[in-house]
């Protein structure tokens, strides 16, 4: 089991950057591939970037490839989305989730979620 907790979110002008934190506990990381969601009131979950278990494969969603950087961090047993060149788009609250084989786009397909951290890019 493993529980997830994100932060690093807040407000941030069009163009600048954010980084979040998926921090984990019961487990490490390193048994788990993780990915990045991001969701707006009243549609579904989208999917952002995925990095797998050992870290060794990166994926990203058309819509931030080039703009954004998903790591992971042993020794702190964490994971990071780097956001730059934000748009008032990417606003909207992040998710980060676990699996215990394998990165996936599709949200629906993992067994952990942190509680989400708020994001907002001014325009």
């Amino acid at each position: 089991q493993v529980q997830l907790v994100e932060s690093g979110g807040g407000l941030v002008q069009a163009g600048g950057s954010l980084r979040l934190s998926c921090a984990a506990s019961g487990r490490t990381f390193s048994s788990y591939a993780v990915g990045w969601f991001h969701q707006v009131p009243g549609k579904e979950r989208e999917y952002v970037a995925a990095i797998s278990r050992r870290g060794l494969s990166s994926y990203y969603s058309d819509s931030v490839k080039g703009r954004f950087t998903i790591s992971k961090d042993n020794d702190k047993n964490t994971v990071y989305l780097q956001m730059n060149s934000l748009k008032f788009e990417d606003t909207g609250v992040y998710y980060c989730a676990a699996d215990p084989w394998y990165a996936d786009s599709d949200y629906r397909r993992y067994s952990y979620w942190g509680q989400g951290t708020q994001v907002t890019v001014s325009s």
